[in-house]
């Protein structure tokens, strides 16, 4: 058994860590030998000394683990109700409150619900694609397509009013997009904090067939949860279901531009089965949640024969989890027909990631269509030259320039 040794902060490593330029979409060297190493890896994460959790089995273990706790976020981060209480953000609390808040969701993130999205969804990405293609090449991908079809789909999810789409895209693009600056991100985001805040109260009076409507309608009017809980929970979902999504297609394509086969193929099938299991290999592949998955621990425990302290921080490596030669043989290959079940692209337990069908159902449709529509697309820079989101949480693409 490894035991915990101290160290100076100057001597480990920082996660997220920095990728190869020659190898962009694989994940860092070293996460090899840190998942061949016992014990854990000592590392730096958002400024303190924390485990990073690197093998497939040690990762599963450790997101079912009730000793290890979800609730990372200090309350002094989150906004304040109108009487100083601190909403819940359901993504960040354990269990009993982490399910009450979930059940509350989960009639909008159903296979039956999200399926049943898909002729919309469909119409959004031939949209786009019209625009781009009429517009003629050059393009860039990330703002033409990626961002704004996870973009309008949310919106209409959440039940923005079409009357609103424009603002509700202007202040999610600019504060997603990774060109501009800290202050104007964050402005974007208090506006649209502010802006969800007013669409929960106007969901009183003029609900809808949407999400907020029914969290409204149903638990915020008699007392479930605080109009400020409805509103982060709002937020979380217009973030969720932007970043990772966005992030999936631009980096997917990227993926696919690379087996141009595998490209070809999603062209010219009309088997879904065939198109959704390319889309769990790109999950598996990419695994953009590269560092956000974090825990703390509750009370001393062992984990991957490594001796954990109540009050220690943890972070799962989910691209190190996702490669491990004890989960997929030959992980550096992107397999088309290979059995994926079980990978960590959305996470795994209790705190797996809600919107897994829809962004499913999202990046299908979009991977598809792409390739059926734009079967000579092909990046306009060398691959040498793309701009890739390092030192975010959530692994991506500042743009994608692409011609065909």
């Amino acid at each position: 058994m490894t035991s915990t040794t101290s160290e100076t902060t100057s001597d480990l490593p920082a996660i997220p860590a920095a990728r190869s330029t020659t190898c962009p979409l694989h994940p860092p060297t070293e996460f090899t030998r840190w998942r061949d190493e016992p014990g854990l890896q000592r590392a730096i994460y958002q400024g303190r000394p924390t485990w990073v959790v690197s093998r497939y089995e040690d990762i599963r273990a450790a997101l079912v683990d009730p000793r290890l706790s979800a609730e990372t976020i200090p309350p002094s981060m989150l906004p304040k109700d109108s009487e100083n209480n601190t909403p819940v953000m359901f993504a960040r609390v354990d269990d009993p409150e982490h399910h009450r808040i979930r059940r509350m969701l989960t009639r909008d993130f159903t296979f039956r619900r999200v399926d049943g999205m898909r002729q919309q969804i469909q119409e959004i990405v031939d949209s786009y694609l019209d625009v781009m293609l009429e517009a003629g090449p050059p393009a860039d991908l990330v703002r033409a397509f990626a961002l704004p079809v996870p973009s309008l789909v949310i919106a209409h999810l959440l039940g923005v009013p079409d009357g609103d789409l424009e603002l509700f895209h202007h202040h999610t693009t600019v504060g997603l997009d990774a060109r501009t600056t800290d202050e104007e991100k964050a402005q974007a985001f208090g506006e649209m904090f502010t802006y969800i805040a007013e669409l929960v109260e106007r969901k009183k009076h003029e609900p809808g067939d949407d999400l907020l409507s029914r969290l409204v309608a149903d638990h915020v009017v008699n007392g479930d949860i605080s109009p400020e809980t409805a509103t982060v929970t709002g937020a979380i979902m217009m973030q969720a279901g932007h970043e990772t999504t966005a992030n999936m297609i631009a980096l997917g394509t990227v993926a696919l531009m690379e087996r141009r086969d595998v490209y070809e193929r999603l062209g010219h099938t009309d088997d879904p089965s065939v198109i959704a299991n390319i889309v769990e290999e790109l999950m598996r592949y990419l695994a953009i949640v590269h560092s956000q998955v974090d825990r703390v621990a509750t009370e001393d425990l062992t984990l991957g024969g490594q001796q954990i302290q109540a009050g220690d921080w943890l972070v799962m490596n989910l691209p190190a989890g996702n490669w491990d030669p004890d989960f997929v043989e030959n992980p550096d290959v992107l397999d088309g027909d290979r059995n994926v079940r079980g990978h960590l692209g959305f996470g795994y337990g209790v705190h797996q990631c809600i919107g897994a069908n829809l962004a499913r159902v999202e990046m299908q449709i979009a991977f598809a269509t792409l390739a059926r529509r734009v079967p000579g697309l092909q990046l306009a820079v060398d691959v040498k030259d793309l701009r890739f989101k390092g030192e975010s949480g959530i692994y991506g693409m500042k743009e994608l320039p692409v011609t065909w």
